[in-house]
């Protein structure tokens, strides 16, 4: 049987500042490939975070909880996504609170 995941359930992007919030939410996998590679950033920025899976990935079918607790107190991200088949998708400026899951799909 295949592994869903090789890394614990709740991912840590970065230490958490005092009065900053965390934001959990959960992470999915529809399509046909592994994602082998996920990124967030503030909306605000150009550049990407740190994979957040660390080396492990996310098999088709399977979803995690994922733990940002990266010091900020915005909700406002956007993600990217790296497959084992070299593809890759990015959207942007979601609201990840409000929205309190997002799941990669075949389009």
């Amino acid at each position: 049987m295949k592994t869903a995941f090789a890394f614990a359930a709740a991912l840590v992007c970065a230490a958490s500042l005092a009065q900053a919030e965390d934001l959990d939410f959960t992470l999915g996998n529809e399509t046909s490939s592994d994602l082998v590679e996920f990124n967030v950033s503030i909306a605000e920025t150009n550049n990407w975070e740190e994979n957040l899976l660390e080396g492990g990935y996310l098999a088709p079918g399977y979803e995690i909880g994922v733990l940002i607790a990266d010091g900020q107190d915005t909700c406002v991200y956007d993600i990217r996504g790296i497959f084992a088949d070299d593809t890759s998708f990015e959207e942007y400026g979601l609201d990840l609170c409000d929205m309190g899951a997002y799941t990669f799909t075949e389009e």
